[in-house]
C-alpha cells in the first residue's frame, strides 16, 4: 500500500445504495430476510445432498458446491452491506477492501465453472445415457470440482495482486456498495495499465468462455433430441436441465448486462442495481430453483423428514 508520492489511505468509503434516508430501515430489513433465506436455502440443499445417499450422484456434487458457492459469494457483500447501513461513516478499510474483491472474484468465477460442469454434466445424461456412469465418473467429477476452485482462486488472487500494487490517493470513495473490482481501480493515482490488460485478456475470456461452453452444450443436447423427437424426451430434457438454464440465465444474463454491455451514461444506480441482482437475488433463487423444479430433491426432503420422524418417535 505504500509507495513514494502516494498520500496513505487507511479505508475507502462506500457510497452504498441509493436509498432515501426514511426508506432505510425497510430495506435493511429486506436484505436481511434475503440474506437469511439465501444461508437457509442453500444450506438445506447442501445438508440433504450429504445425508440421502439418493443424491450422491455427479449433478448433486456440482449442486453442493454450488450452493456453498451461492452462500458464501453472497455473504461476501452483503454482511458488509448491512452493517453499513446502519452505520453513520460507511467504511471498509484497504486490507477488508482487498479481501473482500478477492473472496468475490473467487466465488463469483466459481459458480460459473461449476455451471459449465453442471451443463457437461447434463449434455453427457441426455446425449449418452448407457455411458453416462463410465464417463461422468467419481474420479472425473472430483477432478471437475477440484479444477474449479483452483483456477477460480489463482485467477483471483492475480486480480488481487495487481490490486495490491496500485497506489490511492486523496479519492477513496468507491460508488458503490462493495469493493468492485473496476470501481476501485478508478480511484487509483498509478499506472493501472497492466490491471486493464489482464482484465481484457483473462477477466473477459473467464466470464465468456464458460458461458459459450455452456450454450454449446444445450445445443448439442437439442440437437440431439430434435433426432428423435418424440414428447416423453423433450420432457425428460426439460426436467433435467429447466432448473439448470433457468439459474444460468439468471447469472450469466446479470453479468453480461452489466460488464459486457454497460450502459451509454455509465449510469451508476444501473449498475448498482445489476450487481444486486446476481449478488443478492440470484443465490437466493438459486435453492428454490432446484428445489420447487426437482423431483429428487423433494423426494430426498421427505426421506429425510421421515427418518428424523421416526427417530425422534423411538
Amino acid at each position: 500500500m505504500t509507495g513514494r508520492n502516494q498520500t496513505l489511505i487507511s479505508e475507502f468509503l462506500l457510497l452504498g445504495l441509493p436509498i432515501q434516508p426514511e426508506h432505510q430501515n425497510l430495506f435493511y430489513a429486506l436484505f436481511l430476510s434475503m440474506y437469511l433465506t439465501t444461508v437457509l436455502g442453500n444450506l438445506i440443499i447442501i445438508i440433504l445432498i450429504r445425508l440421502d445417499s439418493h443424491l450422491h450422484t455427479p449433478m448433486y456434487l456440482f449442486l453442493s458446491n454450488l450452493s456453498f458457492s451461492d452462500l458464501c459469494f453472497s455473504s461476501v457483500t452483503i454482511p458488509k452491506l448491512l452493517q453499513n447501513m446502519q452505520s453513520q461513516v460507511p467504511s471498509i478499510p484497504y486490507a477488508g477492501c482487498l479481501t473482500q474483491m478477492y473472496f468475490f472474484l473467487f466465488f463469483g468465477d466459481l459458480e460459473s465453472f461449476l455451471l459449465v460442469a453442471m451443463a457437461y454434466d447434463r449434455y453427457v445424461a441426455i446425449c449418452f445415457p448407457l455411458h453416462y456412469t463410465t464417463i461422468m465418473s467419481l474420479k472425473l467429477c472430483l477432478s471437475l470440482v477440484v479444477l474449479s476452485w483452483v483456477l477460480t482462486m489463482l485467477h483471483a488472487l492475480l486480480h488481487t495482486l495487481l490490486m495490491a500494487r496500485v497506489s490511492f490517493c486523496v479519492d477513496n470513495v468507491i460508488p458503490h456498495f462493495f469493493c468492485d473490482l473496476s470501481a476501485v481501480l478508478k480511484l487509483a493515482c498509478s499506472d493501472t495499465h497492466v490491471n486493464e490488460l489482464v482484465i481484457f485478456i483473462i477477466g473477459g475470456p473467464v466470464v465468456v468462455f464458460p458461458f459459450l461452453l455452456i450454450i454449446v452444450s444445450y445445443a448439442r443436447i437439442f440437437s440431439s433430441i430434435l433426432k428423435v423427437p418424440s414428447s416423453r424426451g423433450i420432457h425428460k430434457a426439460f426436467s433435467t436441465c429447466g432448473s439448470h438454464i433457468s439459474v444460468v440465465s439468471l447469472f450469466f444474463g446479470t453479468i453480461i448486462g452489466l460488464y459486457l454491455c454497460p450502459s451509454a451514461n455509465n449510469s451508476t444506480v444501473k449498475d448498482t442495481v445489476m450487481a444486486l441482482m446476481y449478488t443478492v437475488v440470484t443465490p437466493m433463487l438459486n435453492p428454490f430453483i432446484y428445489s420447487l423444479r426437482n423431483r429428487d430433491m423433494k423426494g430426498a426432503l421427505r426421506r429425510v423428514l421421515c427418518k428424523k420422524k421416526k427417530s425422534f418417535c423411538v
